[in-house]
């Protein structure tokens, strides 16, 4: 598979998809919006702009399958396949705040091969395929020097479930706060990655992720020099649910720190 020549049409896909949910937004009422789950929010913006990257995505590439986040095409069991998030950040989309984004990943038999992430209200279309380096609008990103976690801005989300773990990530984000220039909740997990990737913070992490919102962005960021694991140091972070990114020069200190503060608090 040529990586470099599916590039530029995924990248075409993305924006078409990007262009559709700007037009909507315009006039976007909250009766249009659906409840998958408590804080779960789907509209048919999600499931309209999925059908159309899912449409454009079998005329580049027919014989891959799909995971996708609104479930309008079967999720057929092949060795290539598209991982799609039509909107991330829907319920910034739903409530008019200007962050939301169309993801869309390429694995090989699990491994992310390539990435799309196109930020719909600033423009910006994020991209990078194994070995390619990292892009935004067709310029080189790459992730920032900063060395210590005193120096660096964390982004961070919060999760619909596992209401177990919050007094743990709460007791890591208070020491942060303290230990950081700040933390910056911006609603995308697809947005996150590439703003550490293009070194506008240094850090990401987050849990009860899907697949489909960060496949893309693993690989940007780390075509861009960044590192990626799940919690635990290991490279379960594309269906294992968490995820922590960073420029890696803050990696190891920042995931030893919520190591020890959720092991302390067991």
């Amino acid at each position: 598979m040529d990586l470099e020549k599916l590039i530029k049409p995924t990248i075409e896909i993305a924006k078409k998809a990007g262009a559709f949910i700007r037009k909507e937004r315009q006039n976007f009422k909250l009766v249009s919006v659906e409840n998958k789950g408590f804080n779960d929010l789907v509209s048919y913006v999600d499931k309209e702009a999925e059908k159309m990257i899912v449409s454009g995505l079998r005329v580049i590439f027919p014989d891959a399958g799909y995971i996708t986040e609104e479930g309008t095409v079967d999720q057929t069991q092949t060795a290539w396949k598209w991982i799609v998030d039509p909107l991330d950040g829907t319920t910034n989309f739903v409530h008019g705040v200007p962050i939301f984004s169309v993801s869309i990943a390429l694995s090989l038999e699990g491994r992310i091969m390539m990435g799309v992430v196109y930020e719909v209200n600033l423009n910006e279309c994020f991209y990078a395929y194994r070995g390619g380096g990292a892009f935004c609008n067709e310029t080189p990103i790459h992730v920032s020097e900063a060395t210590s976690l005193k120096e660096s801005l964390i982004a961070t989300g919060f999760p619909y479930h596992e209401g177990g773990k919050i007094d743990r990530y709460l007791e890591l984000l208070k020491f942060l706060l303290l230990h950081s220039h700040g933390l910056r909740r911006l609603g995308s997990a697809a947005v996150d990655l590439c703003y550490v990737a293009s070194g506008r913070v240094e850090a990401y992490m987050e849990y009860n992720l899907q697949s489909y919102d960060v496949a893309a962005g693993t690989i940007i960021l780390q075509e861009a020099g960044g590192k990626v694991t799940d919690f635990n140091g290991g490279e379960n972070y594309i269906f294992g649910g968490e995820i922590i990114g960073t420029n890696g020069h803050i990696h190891e200190p920042l995931r030893q720190k919520l190591e020890e503060i959720f092991r302390n608090m067991e």
